[in-house]
């Protein structure tokens, strides 16, 4: 049976990456409608920003993950 201290450590890492999956899904949502926004403001043609700002929150996020998570010196 586990510690109640290593569990609670479980949890907390639990948190922190539903935190992480909250935040990817409600900014991709928002980056998704302003790319429809935007585009029909435009009135582009092509759908550029549907495409180019979701892509923008998910390398800002990774950038985001990969420095939260790499070794602290």
């Amino acid at each position: 049976m586990a510690s109640p201290q290593k569990n609670s450590g479980n949890n907390n890492l639990l948190l922190q990456y539903f935190g992480f999956a909250m935040q990817l899904i409600i900014a991709l949502g928002i980056a998704v409608y302003a790319g429809i926004w935007l585009d029909k403001w435009i009135k582009a043609s092509f759908p550029l920003f549907v495409w180019v700002l979701p892509l923008l929150i998910i390398i800002v996020l990774m950038y985001k993950a990969i420095k939260d998570t790499s070794n602290k010196q």
